[in-house]
């Protein structure tokens, strides 16, 4: 087979495994959730009740998960979970934990329109040349917090890296970025593709510098 034919097969079984594996991994890992669920769930349920059949744990699961929102609604249930929040966050390690679990959740269920979930643009200098790295805005408010982590004209930026579970959060001025129209994932999938995956735009704006909010 000469280069040419090794270079339309190798380019073609690219094509194909780009097509496929995004696919792969996603049912895999629903999979892997569904398992889990079913596992932890279903052998209690094994355990308390006498009747069990496969898939009984994770529709257990997925109920409960929905009653409990449903429930979060009344005053009385609110302020019982509120109060094993309060527990929760003064035992050691637990509250670290939990608290950072609390407020990942807490920042991507946000409202469309709330201002601190834009994705900006940093503005950087490397090696003498203007650079600028994507990233998305998690605090604009340094309100009741320590003194000296933020000024007012300062925000809080969160900078994901490529390709892994990381990033970095910095406090900059706000005249250091660019508001980009895009939303939360779609800048998440850009950052972490290392700019690979393009999307459409459209996503919320935060006040530049010397807006009114």
């Amino acid at each position: 087979m000469d280069k040419t034919a090794m270079r339309v097969v190798g380019t073609t079984f690219l094509k194909g495994l780009a097509a496929v594996l995004p696919i792969i991994v996603t049912i895999y890992l629903i999979i892997w959730l569904a398992s889990l669920l079913e596992s932890v769930i279903g052998g209690m349920v094994s355990w308390i009740f006498p009747f069990y059949f496969p898939g009984l744990g994770l529709l257990i699961a997925i109920g409960g998960i929905f009653v409990v929102g449903v429930l979060l609604n009344a005053w009385l249930v609110r302020a019982v979970f509120e109060l094993g929040e309060r527990i929760m966050h003064r035992i050691p390690l637990v509250k670290t934990v939990y608290g950072a679990v609390q407020d990942l959740m807490s920042f991507f269920s946000r409202d469309s329109d709330n201002a601190a979930s834009q994705v900006v643009m940093v503005h950087v200098d490397i090696a003498g040349v203007p650079a600028r790295i994507i990233g998305v805005v998690t605090r604009e408010d340094f309100e009741g917090l320590p003194e000296g982590l933020g000024l007012p004209d300062h925000i809080a930026v969160y900078l994901p890296m490529s390709y892994q579970i990381g990033g970095y959060t910095v406090v900059l001025p706000r005249d250091k970025v660019t508001p980009v129209d895009m939303s939360i994932d779609q800048a998440m999938r850009y950052a972490v593709t290392a700019g690979m995956s393009v999307t459409p735009a459209g996503g919320p704006r935060i006040h530049s510098a010397g807006e009114q909010t």
